[in-house]
């Protein structure tokens, strides 16, 4: 589960078993009551905590700012297919006209023409550059993309997802985190 990063819901960074982010892109993080449940439930061991606590009437419990998982969850080979995973490939761009806002799936072989959904046939556009392809083919538009579509490493969107770092990050985090440029080859 995902939830949205802000300083007042007190999120926790979870962290594999080899204190690793489960995942980058979108940061790995729970809720603090779900970070709490895990904790009780024996799942995860708080690595990092808050200085904020809750109470019940008979207990004070810390809350974690980074836990992680007492079981090595193996990481997925290859990035699932997702709309968030097409914009972070793109780099958030139309690959028609560069626009960063209004982004939408445009298909190279249109669906109604027997286009597939898939990492191939699918890139990031503007709603006004999809509109105005429409149903047409790039060669009968005349619209080419900047970017031919591919099917991204982990690595495409790790290097990608490092050109856009979450909105909120608590310091607790930074050590367990490479924003930094020091990873690119």
């Amino acid at each position: 589960m995902t939830v949205a990063v802000s300083p007042g819901a007190w999120p926790a960074l979870v962290l594999n078993a080899d204190y690793r982010p489960l995942s980058y892109y979108p940061l790995s993080v729970w809720s603090w009551q779900d970070a709490i449940k895990a904790v009780f439930l024996e799942r995860v061991q708080p690595v990092e905590h808050y200085d904020r606590s809750v109470h019940s009437p008979s207990i004070e419990i810390r809350l974690p700012s980074v836990v992680s998982l007492k079981t090595f969850v193996k990481p997925a080979r290859n990035p699932a297919f997702t709309r968030f995973n097409v914009f972070l490939r793109d780099r958030f761009s139309c690959q028609y006209c560069g626009a960063r806002e209004d982004l939408t799936f445009d298909h190279l072989t249109p669906r109604s023409r027997g286009g597939q959904t898939i990492w191939e046939n699918v890139v990031t556009a503007c709603s006004t550059c999809n509109l105005l392809k429409g149903g047409r083919t790039t060669r009968e538009t005349g619209m080419r993309p900047w970017q031919m579509p591919f099917q991204p490493t982990v690595q495409d969107l790790h290097r990608n997802g490092r050109l856009f770092p979450p909105n909120y990050l608590h310091q607790s985090w930074l050590d367990y985190l490479y924003w930094d440029t020091e990873l690119d080859p």
